[in-house]
């Protein structure tokens, strides 16, 4: 009996890890015949970016030519600090309006779409600094995320029979989310109380009340304590095998090379390189200029970290001592 009871558990993580691979491969397969060049054309783009410029002044944050983002798959936006990442999720999303260039979302125009429109349509977004609402209880901020909520209606609020049977549906959708997250026994904390790393898949599982096609993520795991790294990767995998879109910013070379199918480079801007994590990675221009000549050490590794420290005090030291001897020369 005891085999006959856990058997069907057994098949179903068997079925359901199978599920996955099949996912990832099917990525993997799509983006295989790519070319590894800045705006590459993707196979079935769910995103696309033309001539998308926003200056600040004098000032050029943003200015791709051309990107395309591919169906299903799971793509990481890099490059250095001031590279223009965050604008350009922000322009991609309506937080803010470029000078020039369109763009489109599942073939639909966005242009001048206002941001809550953009999300309705079903592309959400999260924020390097979370925006959980700090004097809402945890289960409260999970239900803002709900679209079309009759009950946001000032008429229609009056009357509780049009809206009560869809507030029990959307607080059933919050649970499940949040046990799927391991945020349901916080359910009725003060999102205030969280840890970063608890806000940061709060406002994850928020983001998914709408049932999106495209998750965009600004810097999932910043701030976010190394026991949760874990459990954010898996669930930024899981938005694949659900079907769903993933674009994320990311300054963790390890987190990008584990999750991601797809690499897009960011310097000045401009898009300045792209392909799958160890295509670009390889790059000599992008490690280089982009990556550091030391991203292959795993800041994990404590003993490797502090060597790569002392490599960096000798390298100084060693410009400092040329510096001296050509000003002792120079007099």
């Amino acid at each position: 009996m005891a085999g006959d009871t856990h058997a069907p558990a057994a098949a179903g993580a068997t079925q359901q890890t199978g599920q996955q691979g099949t996912r990832k491969e099917a990525a993997t397969r799509a983006l295989a015949d790519v070319p590894r060049v800045p705006g590459a054309k993707k196979p079935d783009p769910v995103l696309v970016a033309d001539g998308v410029v926003r200056r600040f002044g004098g000032l050029t944050a943003v200015s791709v030519d051309h990107v395309e983002i591919q169906r299903g798959a799971i793509t990481a936006l890099i490059g250095p600090n001031g590279a223009g990442k965050t604008t350009f999720f922000n322009l991609l999303t309506g937080f803010d309006r470029p000078d020039e260039g369109k763009w489109s979302f599942d073939g639909t125009d966005l242009a001048r779409v206002p941001a809550h429109k953009v999300a309705r349509r079903g592309m959400v977004r999260t924020f390097q600094l979370t925006k959980a609402l700090s004097r809402l209880t945890v289960l409260q901020n999970m239900l803002l995320g709900a679209s079309g909520q009759k009950g946001e209606s000032l008429l229609r609020a009056a009357f509780a029979g049009i809206w009560r049977s869809q507030e029990k549906a959307n607080t059933e959708r919050a649970m499940e989310l949040l046990g799927r997250f391991k945020l349901d026994k916080k359910a009725d904390d003060f999102a205030g109380s969280l840890s970063g790393g608890q806000r940061k898949l709060l406002e994850m599982a928020r983001a998914l009340m709408s049932d999106p096609q495209v998750v965009m993520l600004d810097e999932p795991m910043a701030g976010v304590n190394p026991a949760l790294t874990q459990s954010l990767l898996g669930h930024v995998k899981d938005l694949r095998e659900q079907g769903m879109t993933v674009l994320f910013v990311e300054h963790d070379m390890d987190m990008v090379r584990d999750i991601s199918d797809w690499v897009v480079v960011m310097a000045q801007g401009k898009v300045v390189a792209e392909g799958p994590p160890d295509s670009v990675m390889a790059d000599p221009a992008v490690i280089e200029a982009y990556l550091g000549g030391h991203h292959d050490v795993s800041l994990a590794d404590e003993a490797a970290a502090a060597e790569l420290e002392k490599e960096i005090e000798a390298e100084v030291e060693a410009e400092i001592a040329q510096d001296d001897a050509k000003d002792g020369h120079a007099r």
